[in-house]
C-alpha cells in the first residue's frame, strides 16, 4: 500500500472513530461539561482501558505461548493416537510436517525473528505499528475536538435555504455512526462475557484475560472472531487436546449464533436497519475495500437508508 493510500486509511479510521466517540462527548456536554473537558474524559477513559488491557493481557500471553511451545511435542503425540488423524498422516504427512516445523521453532528461536526480516525487521514492524497507532490517535483527537467546526465549515458551502435540512441529515449520519460503534461494543462485550464463562467452565487459565482479548478482536469486523478463535483454541491446547477442540467447537457455534441472531438483532435495534442489510453490507464492504470497507459498510448503509427515508422517498411521494 502506497503512502497516499495509507494516509487516506488513517484519515478514514480517525473520522470514523471520532464520529463513534462523539455521542460519549455529547453525553458529558449535556451534563454541563465543556467540549474540551468532555473530549479529555472520553479519551482518558479509552487510554486507561488500553493500558489496563496491556497490563492484564501481556503476562498470560507470554506464559501461554511458552507453555504451548513446551507442550507441543505432547500435543503432537496425542494427535497421532487418534486413528483418523493417524490415517490422514499416513497418506498426507500432515502431523509429520507440523512436527518438523515445531522442531525448527523450538530448536532455533531465531526463526521467530527472521520471519519478520531479522532484528531490524522486527524493530521496523514495531515502530511502524506504534507510528500508525499514534497517528490515528492524534487525528482522532483532533477530529473529535473540531468536529462541530468541521461540520459548520462544510455547511457554509451549501445554499442557505438548504442548510437546516443538510445539517439535520449530517447530524443524523453522525448519530448513526455512533449507534454502530455502540452496537459493536455491545456485541463484543457480550461475546467476551460468554467466551470468558466458557473458558472458565472448561478449565482454561486466565479466563478474564481471554475475555478481554475476545472483546478487543471482536471489534474487528469479519476477521476478528477468527483471531479470537485461534487464541482461545491455542490456550486450550496448552492444557490438553480435548480442551482445545471443545473451545474451538464452542467458539464456532457461538459465532454462528452471533452472526445470524445477536448481531442483526442489536444492529437492527440501534441502527434501525434490517438484519440482512447489515450482513450484506459487511460482505460488500469487505469485498470492495477490505478491512476499511468492513468497518465502514454498516454505518454507510444506515446513512444511505436515512437519506432515502428523509429525502428520496418523501420527494417521490410528493410527486
Amino acid at each position: 500500500m502506497c503512502s497516499s493510500d495509507l494516509i487516506m486509511v488513517f484519515i478514514l479510521i480517525s473520522l470514523f472513530l471520532a464520529s463513534g466517540l462523539n455521542p460519549g462527548v455529547e453525553f458529558f456536554r449535556r451534563r454541563g461539561m465543556s467540549r474540551g473537558a468532555s473530549v479529555a474524559t472520553i479519551f482518558a477513559s479509552v487510554v486507561i482501558f488500553f493500558i489496563l488491557f496491556t497490563v492484564i493481557i501481556a503476562p498470560p500471553i507470554v506464559r501461554q505461548t511458552t507453555q504451548l511451545i513446551d507442550n507441543a511435542p505432547q500435543l503432537i503425540d496425542q494427535l497421532t493416537n487418534s486413528k483418523t488423524i493417524s490415517n490422514l498422516n499416513d497418506h498426507y504427512g500432515i502431523v509429520d510436517t507440523i512436527q518438523r516445523e515445531i522442531s525448527k521453532i523450538t530448536a532455533d528461536g531465531k526463526i521467530l525473528v527472521t520471519t519478520f526480516g531479522g532484528v531490524l525487521g522486527v524493530g521496523k514492524t514495531i515502530l511502524s505499528g506504534v507510528f500508525a497507532g499514534l497517528t490515528v490517535l492524534i487525528l482522532t483527537l483532533y477530529f473529535l475536538v473540531s468536529l462541530p467546526n468541521v461540520i459548520d465549515f462544510g455547511l457554509k458551502m451549501v445554499p442557505a435555504t438548504r442548510r437546516p435540512r443538510i445539517a439535520a441529515l449530517t447530524n443524523g449520519i453522525i448519530n448513526q455512526i455512533g449507534a454502530f460503534v455502540g452496537s459493536q461494543l455491545t456485541v463484543s462485550l457480550l461475546a467476551s462475557i460468554v467466551l470468558a464463562i466458557a473458558a472458565a467452565v472448561i478449565g482454561l487459565p486466565s479466563p478474564v484475560a481471554l475475555g478481554l482479548i475476545v472483546f478487543i478482536v471482536a471489534l474487528i469486523p469479519m476477521v476478528g472472531h477468527y483471531i479470537g478463535a485461534a487464541v482461545t483454541t491455542i490456550v486450550g491446547l496448552t492444557q490438553s487436546l480435548p480442551q482445545g477442540l471443545i473451545m474451538l467447537a464452542f467458539y464456532i457455534l457461538y459465532q454462528q449464533v452471533e452472526n445470524y441472531v445477536i448481531a442483526p438483532k442489536i444492529m437492527g435495534t440501534q441502527l434501525k436497519i434490517p438484519g440482512v442489510v447489515t450482513i450484506i453490507a459487511a460482505m460488500i464492504g469487505t469485498s470492495l475495500l477490505g478491512f476499511i470497507g468492513a468497518v465502514l459498510a454498516v454505518p454507510v448503509a444506515a446513512a444511505i437508508i436515512l437519506i432515502l427515508q428523509e429525502v428520496v422517498i418523501p420527494r417521490s411521494e410528493a410527486n
